[in-house]
């Protein structure tokens, strides 16, 4: 199986599974049996987010075509703006650029290895970074937005948003199985602990017990 590289410190990762954890996992009790039940199929299942993969799959080819008609369309009107204009345009183009690809690379190791940080650091670039520079592209009129570059964004701001509501879900599947594994471990722990030939609670032991008995030529006499 090979071994993806992640960019995201180990700190950081930890912190990420820890409030993924907290914010995803399941805590509910009332569904242990069923769980409890299952759990021989639990760590065999895959839980990776087909609609997910589809959506960044199609992204990764559609984000070439936007950044050539977002270069071609600035080229066009960059003369005509203002100067904050112009470097808060070709600001967004840099760190658009560089966000899309740690974020599509992120979401491609979290949602086929299953990994929490990965995805949440997908989530996170995707809700705090693309979204709102892709707004800003598509409502501030001062910028002088063209019919191409509006219809561009809007495919964009699509894929971003569907990525959002299929990541959360995706988090949630994911945070949920491990949580799961997590605490079947444990149990299992537990059970591998306790002494195999324990000596039970109640009733006698090996058929055997400790309270006084008549023996049986007293009860026919």
């Amino acid at each position: 199986m090979p071994v993806y590289y992640t960019p995201i410190p180990r700190n950081l990762r930890l912190g990420l599974a820890y409030a993924s954890g907290s914010v995803f996992g399941n805590n509910r009790t009332g569904d242990s049996q069923e769980q409890n039940d299952n759990s021989g199929n639990i760590s065999n299942e895959v839980v990776s987010h087909l609609p997910l993969q589809m959506l960044m799959y199609f992204n990764a080819f559609f984000f070439p075509f936007w950044w050539i008609s977002e270069v071609f369309m600035l080229e066009l009107k960059f003369d005509l703006l203002p100067r904050y204009y112009q470097c808060l345009l070709v600001a967004g183009m840099v760190l658009l650029t560089i966000f899309e690809g740690l974020r599509l690379y992120l979401g491609y190791v979290g949602n086929l290895k299953e990994k929490v940080p990965e995805l949440a650091g997908f989530w996170l670039l995707s809700f705090l970074f693309q979204l709102p520079i892709l707004l800003f592209f598509l409502t501030d009129e001062g910028i002088l937005i063209l019919p191409l570059e509006r219809a561009v964004h809007s495919v964009y701001l699509v894929f971003v948003l569907s990525e959002l509501l299929a990541a959360f879900l995706a988090l949630r599947t994911v945070s949920r199985k491990l949580s799961l594994q997590f605490h079947l471990g444990q149990f299992r722990r537990a059970e591998d602990r306790q002494p195999p030939f324990a000596t039970p609670v109640f009733g006698p032991a090996y058929g055997r017990t400790v309270l006084p008995v008549t023996p049986a030529k007293d009860i026919r006499a």
